[in-house]
């Protein structure tokens, strides 16, 4: 598929709008990037968001609603994707944006495949059992985007040890998600807590924002964002390899992410009270401090060092399907 240039604009259009609406963190990130890079970035988040809304029956984000035909959802993303990659025009211009970009940046097709898998464990109302199915799980739905802004901001799709760094960040978002979201997925029907953690806490699948849980919960929020934590520090040693200010959008993407994380683990057992948000003032606080990390960013946090042994390893050809 052919497009004019104000086609493209189009669809550019709507996934600015997109991601302004979908979300405020990743609008002001993306604000940091070249022109270039920013409208691609948008049209990928805008394929991202509208998989995300036809999954789960939602309009650019919100509570969640729960859905009874999840397959019929996963089929409508499958097909409507895989006409967006043969670059036929599906009629959505989320999808047709999504194909522009895929194929501008020459972006795997595996990721955005790894992707849908993750919708496709939703859609069979699929449960961790351990740890590692958590971070499965997150890889699919986050890690795997991760690696296509990679790709997308210049990054050699054969580069293993900065894909894996990017993919970190993805996990480090998503462990601050399943940390800030445990009352409304329990309300929506899902749980992305592991089993084993919740066997270890004494809490029965279902209970865990009863009162009583409460303290016991409030553990696991803050191992969620220990976790995260780490991700999000092995994220930084990729920025080195990024140019500056593509290296300035990531490095305020994961403090301002990264405060949602912790701002759970300081709440405590207050954590799901009210929803956790991070302030326009602490968003900008992070864009400065990132603009200051740039310059040096190779010097702190070299990429040639080797990633941390105890975190989790992205396959780098495509996950492993979960059971």
């Amino acid at each position: 598929m052919s497009l004019s240039s104000s086609d493209r604009s189009a669809l550019v259009t709507h996934a600015r709008d997109s991601i302004a609406r979908g979300s405020r963190s990743f609008a002001l990130a993306s604000k940091l990037f070249d022109p270039v890079t920013r409208e691609r970035a948008w049209l990928l988040y805008a394929w991202c968001r509208k998989c995300d809304d036809i999954a789960d029956g939602q309009d650019h984000g919100g509570t969640l609603q729960g859905v009874t035909d999840g397959q019929a959802r996963l089929s409508t993303i499958r097909r409507l994707t895989d006409a967006a990659l043969r670059g036929d025009p599906t009629g959505d211009p989320a999808f047709d944006g999504f194909g522009v970009v895929m194929r501008e940046c020459a972006i795997p097709e595996r990721y955005a495949h790894d992707l849908i898998e993750g919708f496709a464990l939703d859609a069979r109302d699929w449960r961790p059992r351990s740890e590692a199915d958590m971070l499965r799980y997150c890889y699919h739905v986050a890690g795997a985007v991760g690696c296509m802004m990679a790709v997308l901001m210049g990054v050699d799709p054969n580069d293993r040890a900065t894909l894996d760094r990017a993919c970190d960040l993805g996990l480090a978002f998503q462990l601050a998600n399943i940390a800030r979201d445990i009352g409304e997925d329990q309300a929506a029907g899902r749980c992305y807590l592991p089993e084993a953690w919740l066997a270890e806490m004494d809490i029965p699948p279902g209970a865990q924002m009863q009162p009583w849980a409460r303290p016991r919960l409030a553990m696991l929020g803050k191992r969620l964002a220990t976790m995260a934590a780490a991700y999000e520090a092995s994220a930084r040693h990729g920025t080195g390899a990024l140019p500056p200010r593509a290296a300035w959008a990531v490095l305020a993407a994961a403090g301002i992410y990264g405060d949602i994380a912790r701002e759970v683990a300081r709440r405590g057992e207050q954590a799901w009270d009210h929803r956790v948000v991070t302030s326009r003032g602490d968003k900008l606080g992070w864009v400065l401090r990132a603009a200051a990390q740039v310059p040096g960013r190779a010097r702190r946090w070299p990429g040639a060092i080797a990633r941390p042994a105890t975190l989790w390893t992205r396959p780098l050809q495509g996950a492993t399907p979960l059971a």
